[in-house]
């Protein structure tokens, strides 16, 4: 549970500042400047509760799709293979780029009108927590990173878990956005993307040693397959 719950919340934290220029416009679109400072943090936090709930919610479906990796004994190649295609994501962003189709563009097409509709609606709690849901929806790389990463966990609590932490590490930056206004320069943008690829690449590093069953407290524990799925057989279960 430790290195789904800190490596989820580094993957957010890092991530979050990638957010401010995909969730950022709708984050400083919210209507709640002309409210009182209470109510205003009210509707915020609804708005980020629900992008929070969207990412468990991502992580419990993919979680127990990925439960036959667990059962399977394929987790650790899994997360092996998932490292490896972060290192290529990084090394060659192109190949990625090409992979989007129309598919994932008609879906993008869907959430946003989705959220065009909740944004005319009448103001109320319900409405800011659905455009949390909604904007956590939207198409985006880091999740998708997000969701294969948690996917590695070795066990579906820790997968919801890994995807709840990427989540909550989110709300500190989306949060000050949308109270304070654009904070952000936009040369501080530039330069926490272009740290971007050395951070994914540092977290692929991560998933390899994983997958490759060193033994190695919380970095690479050993995993025992048994009839009923997997565990921890040193240093600390999980």
């Amino acid at each position: 549970m430790f290195f789904s719950l800190t490596s989820g919340f580094l993957f957010g934290l890092m991530g979050s500042f990638h957010c401010v220029g995909m969730c950022g416009p709708i984050a400083l679109s919210l209507p709640v400047h002309r409210f009182p400072v209470l109510k205003k943090i009210l509707y915020i936090l609804l708005y980020n509760l629900g992008r929070v709930l969207t990412y468990s919610s991502l992580g419990l479906l993919f979680g127990l799709i990925g439960k036959g990796f667990f059962i399977g004994r394929y987790q650790q190649v899994f997360s092996v293979v998932v490292g490896v295609l972060m290192l290529v994501a990084v090394a060659v962003p192109k190949l990625f780029e090409k992979a989007n189709n129309r598919y994932i563009d008609r879906f993008n097409i869907w959430i946003r009108d989705k959220l065009s509709m909740l944004f005319k609606r009448k103001k109320n709690w319900s409405v800011y927590f659905l455009i949390g849901i909604f904007n956590g929806l939207l198409p985006c790389g880091l999740v998708y990173f997000a969701i294969a990463s948690a996917v590695t966990m070795n066990n579906l609590q820790n997968t919801v878990a890994f995807m709840f932490m990427f989540g909550v590490a989110t709300i500190p930056m989306m949060f000050a956005i949308a109270f304070l206004g654009n904070f952000v320069s936009i040369k501080f943008r530039q330069t926490i993307n272009k740290l971007m690829p050395f951070f994914v690449a540092i977290m692929a590093v991560l998933f390899i040693l994983r997958g490759l069953n060193l033994g190695i407290p919380y970095l690479s524990p050993k995993i025992e397959h048994t009839e009923y799925g997997t565990e921890q057989s040193c240093c600390h279960k999980e």
